[in-house]
């Protein structure tokens, strides 16, 4: 992506930002708070506007496209389970958020719908079994662990068929136990042929699986490069108020 400004009123939450993800690698997006991660990953897949810039995805400029038409391109968006609908089973969560979901055929199982909703449901099991989620596919959502909430967000996000999945702090609330296999979970998504894209604060998690890293500060992107490469970098290390942040996944 390149020239890519969000606005509100006067203040630029998103700045002129120009970078490039790499096809099959795992890249984190960090930075200090009020950096413009999120109102970047907004304007990324559609939420907000971008005032100027583009967004390249496959040839295609994404840039100013609806969320739908974002996610039918190929680029998924996870979002909290909060923002779903907390009444439905883990299962129905998985098939609800396929990509060519049948729609009415998951609630009515019209005649036309049938056979591709068995797809979907095959699917749906397939997604639960990788991340460890079958035995509480029956379970409302509301009755699983926090940890097990961040596997279905990314387990909702694979059912939409992604090729470029961008999470927004996936180990975010969970022990570290749990941390430690959501970041298994997604750097084997990686060697099975998937881009991630992950905003992270936890930067024990980053430096372990992270192939790219990406600096924000103001809106900017501010250094890219390996952990070690942005560790070391001294603008990064001001923009962490003395490299304090950073310092402490070194353990």
């Amino acid at each position: 992506m390149s020239g890519l400004t969000v606005r509100y009123g006067a203040f630029r939450a998103v700045d002129d930002l120009a970078l490039h993800v790499p096809a099959g690698r795992l890249t984190a997006v960090i930075g200090p708070n009020g950096a413009g991660k999120t109102t970047f990953f907004n304007a990324v897949s559609g939420l907000v506007r971008p005032a100027a810039g583009r967004i390249l995805f496959d040839g295609a400029d994404l840039a100013g496209r609806r969320p739908d038409e974002i996610t039918a391109a190929g680029l998924v968006r996870t979002f909290q389970i909060a923002r779903g609908f907390p009444r439905l089973t883990v299962f129905e969560h998985l098939m609800l958020y396929a990509q060519d979901n049948p729609g009415e055929g998951l609630w009515a199982a019209l005649t036309g719908a049938r056979r591709r909703e068995a797809e979907i449901a095959e699917r749906a099991l397939a997604v639960a079994a990788r991340l460890k989620l079958t035995r509480v596919l029956d379970n409302r959502v509301t009755d699983i662990s926090g940890g097990q909430k961040k596997l279905l967000e990314i387990g909702r996000g694979l059912m939409a068929e992604p090729r470029l999945l961008l999470l927004d702090e996936p180990v975010a609330g969970v022990n570290p136990t749990l941390a430690e296999e959501i970041g298994d979970q997604l750097v084997a998504l990686v060697a099975g042929g998937l881009t991630l894209l992950l905003i992270e604060h936890d930067m024990a998690l980053v430096e372990r699986i992270a192939d790219h890293v990406i600096v924000m500060a103001e809106g900017r992107r501010l250094a890219e490069g390996s952990f070690a490469e942005i560790r070391d970098d001294h603008a990064v290390q001001e923009a962490y108020l003395g490299g304090g942040v950073l310092a402490d996944a070194d353990g």
